[in-house]
């Protein structure tokens, strides 16, 4: 299963806001996650969630793009009912790739 929605993720640990701005970009990336994922039919769990940021520029150092992922992965455990950190329930793999911005969740079997 795979959902791409046109999002602009933030550079991660580099992002220097106002924490209103910060707020509201958590809560537009949150709400547009929710958006995307419903009404469609997933497989049964456990699965792998494949987090793909695409952005024009040239990407961000691994640890910029899972902290830039942060809050969709949120929204995805959300979704599901489950906790984000529940390895055994829900794994998460982040990629990322240059094109306009958006964002690509992927949902398979382990």
């Amino acid at each position: 299963m795979k959902v791409e929605f046109p999002l602009r993720l933030g550079n991660g640990g580099n992002d220097r806001k106002h924490w209103r701005a910060a707020d509201r970009q958590k809560k537009s990336e949150k709400e547009a996650t929710g958006w995307a994922l419903a009404g469609r039919h997933y497989p049964a769990m456990p699965f792998v969630v494949t987090i793909t940021r695409i952005s024009p520029g040239n990407g961000l150092d691994s640890d910029n793009n899972v902290a830039a992922c942060k809050y969709v992965r949120d929204a995805v455990a959300a979704f599901f009912g489950v906790d984000d950190r529940s390895e055994d329930v829900v794994r998460y793999a982040y990629a990322q790739e240059r094109g306009p911005w958006g964002v690509r969740i992927e949902i398979g079997k382990p």
